[in-house]
């Protein structure tokens, strides 16, 4: 029999009393072994959606299929074959990293004889044996996160969620976590749905994304596919006298929409594309500035994000679910 390592979803919908639509008819594919990151502003519907794609949450309409399963009528069958690590992860203060491996073992049906050995690679995978025999009141954010991320594979999951987990985690200990990712998607061919706060994460990891707002799904593609449709690179252009800044502004106005820039420098997204630059500096002799600095930034997924949603997505913006409470059952 075919293990069906895929997620289908289509017309997805997720209402609560009193409230909008927190998840408005989507539909996504997410193909098997692919890393498919799920980005969206604060309370835009990317938890609630991954809740009710782990059977924790019904949906009010549509369907989906996670490892080839109903999630509203088989829901056992998807919880069998998926691994969770959620934003909040249900961790108990007063037991050590090892005495959650212990448990997680058990309650997931490995052979007892397995669970010692399995346990101890998971959390040397995870950079924890030292801290293995600590109790977890006293682990620190990222330590915690990965942790989660240990127990959710106790299992051997064809599908991992992965609900920001980075979050918390120094940038070291944020690279091997990209490298443990990637890893599971090529190597073992783990299948990862991926929501993130670090645009760079998404860029690195996903294979293909998927950005929503207001519970709609409002652009999807591969990285590079995203910030073609930007297509407009930015030039920032630093004079080397302070006050001919406004004159700078001025020229680069001509040439596209004005973009963020340093407070010595000024920037613009240049309709034309890179051919224009010759025109730019031209323009720039003509006015007799002299340049410190002259540079040309390609479109980032900050930009696809900040286009498609009509603001940036920094640390600070995902901070909790943004999401209605009653998203979590009681």
């Amino acid at each position: 029999m075919t293990r069906d390592n895929s997620i289908e979803v289509e017309g997805l919908v997720r209402e609560f009393k009193n409230g909008p639509r927190a998840v408005d008819e989507i539909d996504l594919r997410v193909e098997p072994g692919e890393i498919y990151g799920f980005l969206g502003p604060n309370g835009a519907g990317k938890s609630t959606t991954v809740l009710m794609l782990t059977t924790l949450l019904p949906p009010t309409a549509g369907r989906a299929r996670v490892a080839g399963h109903d999630i509203a009528r088989e829901g056992a069958a998807v919880r069998s074959a998926i691994g969770a690590a959620l934003q909040e992860a249900a961790l108990d203060p007063l037991l050590t990293g090892r005495e959650h491996m212990k448990l997680q073992t058990t309650l997931q049906g490995v052979p007892k004889a397995e669970r010692r050995s399995r346990g101890d690679a998971l959390i040397e995978r995870v950079g924890l044996a030292d801290a293995a025999d600590r109790k977890v009141g006293g682990y620190s954010g990222g330590m915690k996160r990965r942790l989660d991320l240990a127990l959710a594979l106790v299992h051997r999951p064809r599908i991992l969620f992965l609900d920001e987990p980075t979050t918390g985690l120094d940038p070291s200990s944020r690279a091997d976590m990209w490298k443990e990712v990637s890893h599971l998607a090529r190597d073992e061919g783990v299948t990862v749905f991926l929501t993130t706060q670090y645009l760079e994460e998404a860029d690195v990891l996903a294979d293909r994304i998927a950005i929503i707002d207001h519970g709609k799904i409002v652009a999807r593609g591969t990285p590079e596919e995203l910030k073609g449709e930007i297509g407009r690179p930015t030039l920032e252009v630093t004079p080397a006298e302070r006050s001919d800044r406004g004159t700078v502004e001025s020229v680069l106005s001509r040439f596209g929409t004005a973009a963020p820039a340093p407070p010595e420098a000024a920037a613009v997204r240049l309709s034309g594309g890179a051919e224009a630059l010759a025109a730019v500096v031209r323009a720039l002799d003509a006015e007799d500035v002299e340049m410190r600095d002259f540079q040309l930034h390609a479109p980032t997924l900050d930009d696809v994000f900040l286009a498609k949603t009509g603001r940036k997505l920094d640390a600070g913006d995902e901070e909790g679910t943004g999401e209605h409470p009653e998203a979590v059952p009681a």
